[in-house]
């Protein structure tokens, strides 16, 4: 660029430039506005490494017995979801979302498109509510089982107690609040059988007291009354209701937070409004 200034400055008596000089000396030119080529740069490291994301647990499904009829399935967006259909003479749908997946309790008078209908309007909070279900499944199954020894770890109302084992004349299980410790005291000879049983009939004295205490207060704002409260040891189950208002609750719901346990009560209650 600075030869073609100076060449401008010179009178008429400079030499000619003929066309293929003018022609190179033109590209030349060009070449100097044009921008030198980047060299591609790789893309910046991460100091350091993000671990994988761990794959999410699988949604839940009602578990079949053999003679049991086929699931409903229903495909929600990228989600294909399996859920059990009951029919029964009550006046709407209901849904039942536990470890166990989703149950749907419709009217014999309503279709089955009205009741995939039903569950696309609620997809969202179900999607939510099993993905919720089969993470806490999953973190419940990675749980090691319990060491039956002093200061163990037991799972009750949604939280973990220690176990506290003392030696004693009798046999005697306290559970103190504060501290939130169960004490458990051992005469001599108690074999682990024996000390998982006593744990297991404290449980059942907690969630006998607790289930009926919760029932007798969900009844009345629901306008129901039922007519026994037993507990039940179902594999599956959480909870059954007869057409006599009589209502089986698992114990092992003492394991988990009263907001989860009055969910199943106030659910296992509306089946006497059907």
């Amino acid at each position: 660029m600075g030869a073609l200034i100076r060449a401008s400055q010179q009178n008429m008596t400079s030499p000619k430039i003929n066309g293929s000089q003018l022609e190179l000396f033109a590209q030349d030119f060009f070449a100097a506005l044009e921008p030198a080529a980047k060299i591609p740069q790789p893309p910046p490291q991460p100091l350091f490494k993000a671990p994988p994301v761990p794959p999410r647990p699988a949604i839940p499904s009602p578990p079949r017995s053999p003679d049991a009829p086929p699931l409903r399935r229903i495909q929600l967006g990228a989600h294909s979801l399996e859920f059990e259909l009951r029919r029964s003479t009550r006046r709407s749908i209901g849904f039942m979302i536990d470890d166990n997946g989703l149950r749907v309790t419709a009217p014999r008078r309503i279709t089955l498109a009205e009741v995939e209908n039903a569950i696309r309007a609620k997809q969202r909070w179900i999607i939510n509510k099993l993905n919720e279900r089969g993470e806490r499944r999953a973190t419940r199954d990675e749980r090691p089982p319990v060491c039956w020894e002093d200061g163990a770890r037991l799972p009750y109302l949604g939280g973990d107690i220690t176990l506290r084992l003392e030696e004693a004349a009798r046999s005697h299980c306290i559970y103190d609040a504060e501290a939130r410790e169960l004490r458990l005291g051992m005469v001599p000879g108690l074999s682990e059988w024996q000390l998982k049983e006593r744990v297991k009939i404290w449980y059942q004295d907690e969630a006998k007291k607790l289930f009926t205490e919760r029932l007798d207060a969900y009844a009345p704002r629901l306008g129901v009354s039922y007519s026994t409260m037993t507990l039940s040891s179902a594999g599956t189950r959480w909870g059954s209701c007869t057409v006599g208002g009589d209502i089986r609750l698992n114990w092992r719901l003492i394991h988990f937070s009263l907001p989860l346990i009055d969910y199943v009560v106030a659910h296992e209650l509306a089946h006497l409004l059907e």
